[in-house]
């Protein structure tokens, strides 16, 4: 069974019910006296250790069905109350082992709880901070501002700055919150006006913070001092006091390393990593856990806020004490059929060939003689055949200095080195071939370690697209049917999603940008072109001749001549037409009234 966050209980009194009476002493003495330690598990459970009995006193179940994240202890009565990847948030009794409150802390799985000073308030996160009230169990306030899963809440301040108000228990309370593969610890206000939702100041650090540990202020005047353990193995310490808004990231007062003399047989100091940190309860001296996991070491170590930087010098044991020695006094090789399939450790599919021992008579055949000459090293490995460059198949087998194997073997011890060598390669089609190799296995590590560098530098996340884009266009098959993939992407989805948020004032700024870029660039050239020159070196003027303008009042006078005697003509032809179409009406009437003019023969006959 895998746990995944333990808590001790401070010591309280329990009140015990009706039904426990007579055995009301008994209890109370049992109660001032009991250390409980609560375990969260992988599977939804809650233990309840008892650290005076050695030995497990409770155990919660029926609130979540799936891992627990955080699990916190009320100060006053005793209650405890839990977190889950189901998203959910539930109140237990520790004295009846059930469930007391259980309601939906997120539209995603809840990573951390925090419980204010006077206990009367929740600090719950998300994807979004909730403050919520333990009485209605509705949200107080949201704050937003990480983009990844907040891995620590913790309160920063007992009372307000502003000691003239009135104190509602929870206005005017700072509190801290630090996110996982982010540099940067928030600190956030509780204010009465709902408008500030966003970070009031921030502490920067060198790497992911793994362990945090705070001193309270109690007073206007004393600052918040924080230890803050980072991936790296350093320690940073930082003093200040807490008076509103402060906009630059404050960076640490002090910075505690510790190294190996170096003075064995080691030329060069060798670094050893801070697990912990924790004030002390006079609060000027700091109790440091560092070394391995398996073998730590504890010390005390007296603040010096004067330095900035301290390098303690530690001779700790470099080999483990959980060591087994074992002779090996004859090496045998197994009898191999021919049809059996040999796997061996490494990638799947790579592998290399081992041949069959042949029979007892070559064997003895095989053996050197007192005279013979031994074969050297060289020889020997030839004659294994375990070149794999020679095995011919279907689509080749991997090569061991390929991105491939090297990615996966990166991959899986988490080298730095040889990650930088495969993941820093600019060829699409290497990035293409790379990913379509690699096992199916190793899809889910790269697309977390794709996600850590893509919060890292810009020209980093911006080369760590083309690894994703291949993943999602070559792997998409797998990844769909994987039950589990919202939470084990949702880091990379958190990222993703806050990105595209500011991608619209990003490119409204980029076109202003560039509009008043280009007008510059304009005005320059405009300043740098010299006055042209606009008077006329060359003036040609037309000339004007007297004998063109009378030739033209000439002509103009033959042109009214001849249009009046076209107007005679068609006058005097307009009357010759109008008297032959007189004459030929006449006629017409003489031949219907019967009358012809008679011919002058005719007529000297008749008379």
């Amino acid at each position: 069974m895998n746990y995944f966050c333990l808590l001790p209980l401070p010591r309280i009194s329990f009140q015990e019910g009706p039904q426990r009476k007579k055995r009301k002493s008994e209890a109370a003495e049992a109660g001032e006296n009991l250390d409980l330690l609560a375990i969260g598990t992988a599977v939804g459970s809650i233990l309840l250790y008892s650290t005076v009995k050695g030995e497990l006193q409770s155990k919660l179940v029926g609130g979540h069905d799936s891992k627990i994240n955080c699990v916190r202890w009320h100060q006053d009565n005793g209650y405890l109350y839990s977190c889950s990847e189901d998203k959910h948030i539930v109140e237990w009794n520790t004295q009846t082992c059930k469930v007391k409150c259980k309601w939906k802390g997120d539209n995603s799985s809840v990573s951390s709880l925090c419980i204010s000073p006077d206990g009367k308030m929740l600090l719950s996160a998300g994807r979004t901070i909730k403050l919520w009230d333990l009485e209605t169990k509705e949200v107080y306030r949201n704050f937003t501002g990480h983009a990844t899963a907040v891995s620590s809440l913790m309160f920063t301040t007992v009372r307000p700055p502003n000691e003239s108000q009135p104190f509602d228990g929870i206005t005017g309370l700072y509190f801290l919150s630090g996110a996982a593969h982010d540099r940067l610890l928030s600190v956030w206000q509780i204010r009465s006006d709902r408008k500030e939702k966003n970070a009031v100041m921030s502490f920067t650090v060198t790497d992911e913070p793994i362990f945090i540990d705070l001193t309270t202020s109690e007073s206007k005047e004393e600052p918040v001092k924080l230890a803050v353990v980072c991936r790296d193995g350093q320690l940073h310490l930082f003093e200040h006091i807490l008076n509103g808004y402060c906009k630059k990231p404050l960076t640490s007062n002090c910075t505690i390393q510790i190294a190996t003399s170096g003075k064995d047989s080691d030329s060069t100091p060798k670094p050893v990593p801070i697990l912990a940190a924790a004030f002390c309860l006079d609060k000027q001296s700091l109790l440091l856990v560092y070394g391995n996991t398996l073998q730590p070491i504890i010390e005390k170590v007296s603040l010096n806020s004067t330095e900035s930087h301290m390098c303690l010098i530690r001779d700790i044991q470099k080999t483990m004490a959980l060591q087994t020695e074992m002779s090996v006094t004859k090496v045998k090789t197994p009898v191999v059929n021919k049809e059996a399939k040999i796997l061996v450790p490494g990638i799947p599919g790579h592998s290399a060939t081992i041949k069959p021992q042949s029979s007892g008579m070559q064997k003895t055949e095989s053996k050197r003689k007192p005279g013979d000459k031994e074969d050297s090293i060289e020889d020997r490995l030839g004659a294994m055949d375990i070149d794999t460059v020679k095995m011919r198949t279907q689509g080749g087998l991997p090569q061991t200095d390929s991105f491939a194997v090297l990615l996966v073997q990166g991959l899986e011890s988490n080298d730095p080195v040889i990650l930088n060598k495969v993941l820093q390669t600019r060829k699409d089609a290497l990035i293409k071939n790379t990913v379509a190799r690699m096992p199916v296995h190793a899809v889910i590590p790269l697309l977390h370690e794709i996600t850590k560098r893509l919060q890292g530098h810009p020209y980093s996340a911006s080369h760590m697209v083309r690894w994703l884009k291949s993943v999602f266009t070559i792997h998409v098959s797998y990844l769909s049917t994987l039950p589990d993939l919202v939470p084990q992407l949702g880091m990379l989805y958190q990222l993703m999603e806050s990105r595209v948020k500011t991608l619209q004032k990003l490119s409204r700024l980029h076109g202003k940008l560039y509009l008043i870029i280009t007008q510059v660039a304009a005005l320059e050239k405009v300043q740098d072109v010299t006055d042209i020159n606009q008077t006329a070196k060359l003036v040609y003027e037309e000339e004007s001749s007297e004998d063109d303008s009378e030739d033209e009042m000439i002509a103009d006078k033959d042109s009214d001549a001849n249009w009046d005697e076209d107007e005679e003509k068609g006058e005097q032809s307009d009357e010759e037409k109008g008297e032959q179409s007189d004459e030929q009406e006449m006629a017409i009437e003489k031949g219907i009234n019967g009358e012809s003019d008679l011919d002058p023969e005719n007529e000297s006959e008749e008379e």
